[in-house]
């Protein structure tokens, strides 16, 4: 399981990559998000979800890593990724900053989660 939880990591770091770069273009441009584009940003929310549901699993057997700071950043980034749904304002083009915005904090936590696993 604990490959498991790299890989997802790494879909993690990636998705919110694209969906951050994505975002940001459409954003810049004044240009209307798309259904795909909704579809990516809300990937990277899905998958650090279940980043942190496979993390909660191994924590239950008892399978814990080194560095607390690794729970810290991976409880940050899946608190980024969903703030946009209770604070983002409702005009679609601010919107889509604030997930585009949050994508990228939420890479950049996972990033740091994934160097301090040990």
């Amino acid at each position: 399981m604990v490959v498991l939880h790299q890989w997802v990591a790494v879909a993690v770091i990636g998705a919110a990559a694209v969906a951050t770069v994505w975002g940001g273009a459409t954003y810049v441009r004044r240009a209307r998000a798309g259904a795909a584009l909704g579809h990516a940003l809300t990937l990277v929310q899905t998958l650090c979800v279940a980043q942190v549901a496979l993390g909660l699993l191994l924590v239950a057997d008892e399978r814990r890593t080194a560095d607390d700071l690794h729970y810290v950043y991976g409880t940050l980034a899946l608190l980024v990724v969903l703030a946009p749904w209770f604070y983002a304002p409702s005009d679609p083009r601010r919107r889509l900053g604030w997930f585009a915005g949050t994508s990228l904090v939420a890479a950049a936590l996972a990033v740091r989660a994934y160097t301090t696993s040990g």
